[in-house]
């Protein structure tokens, strides 16, 4: 029997067949997935508040990491040239959304003030002793409810990141997020977030045991348009590994991002 993200998946791989002389036949058939979709998602209430992870469920998630980290140091390397790439200018902050066991945190450093958003209050204390005495003035933790930033100043941030956070949430949270991410930014911000593509089977089978959300690089560049974004890559490390970069419109930021090839160790 498929599963909803496998009902998601093929519904979406029919559309981009539209247009052809199977035309007919195909709009029958997503129909049919739409209705089941449809059905699925009306009587799955439950099911959404489930998917919608709690602070105790994200709390166990980082103890487990801290134990067996699912960041390879290969993966850890691409993922912080990306980083470097953003780091040009000391004159704005960073914002890193889910730091969670503070992987990524110390590569913030090079920006002005470097902000943390988290759902656990308890991430502070040891990112902090990451860094020395002299830069704890440049440390700022916020705490989120849910799939806002509503605490974090308007347009105080030229950069904001975020792995292994965002496939946790449904479509309609990671929405939230990003239209709450373009107020945090200035304008000509950058963002980079890792997602969930479940055209690749690890994703997939992420998403159906109820690790991961559904979603897609389809969706997630619909999304991305959807709230005025201009869509500058697309990517992944490794199936598993994809990330999105996007940046507000306007021309405030001096940081000019250039796509760069990525070399698959």
């Amino acid at each position: 029997m498929l599963s909803i993200e496998e009902i998601k998946l093929l519904k979406e791989k029919l559309l981009k067949l539209k247009g052809t002389d199977w035309e007919k036949f195909l709009s029958e058939q997503i129909q049919i997935l739409t209705d089941i979709e449809n059905a699925v998602d009306a009587n799955n209430k439950e099911v959404i508040n489930r998917l919608d992870k709690t602070p105790e469920w994200f709390q166990l998630d980082n103890q487990k990491k801290k134990e067996k980290p699912m960041v390879d140091e290969a993966l850890k390397r691409q993922v912080q040239t990306k980083i470097f790439q953003f780091a040009r200018s000391n004159i704005y902050n960073s914002l890193e959304i889910g730091p969670g066991n503070g992987m990524f945190s110390m590569d913030f450093r090079a920006w002005h003030k470097q902000m943390f958003l988290d759902i656990l209050p308890q991430v502070e204390k040891p990112i902090r002793k990451m860094f020395p005495n002299q830069h704890q003035k440049h440390l700022v933790f916020y705490r989120t409810k849910n799939t806002e930033c509503s605490n974090i100043p308007q347009n105080s941030c030229n950069f904001v990141f975020s792995w292994d956070t965002f496939p946790f949430f449904t479509q309609n949270h990671t929405q939230q997020y990003l239209h709450d991410i373009k107020r945090v930014l200035i304008d000509g911000g950058y963002c980079m977030i890792q997602y969930a593509d479940c055209h690749y089977d690890i994703d997939l089978q992420n998403a159906k045991r109820g690790y991961w959300n559904y979603n897609t690089k389809t969706e997630m560049t619909r999304m991305i348009e959807e709230e005025g974004y201009k869509v500058i890559e697309m990517n992944q490390f490794r199936p598993g590994a994809n990330f999105a970069i996007f940046q507000k419109p306007g021309k405030q930021n001096p940081v000019v991002y250039k796509k760069l090839e990525i070399t698959l160790d």
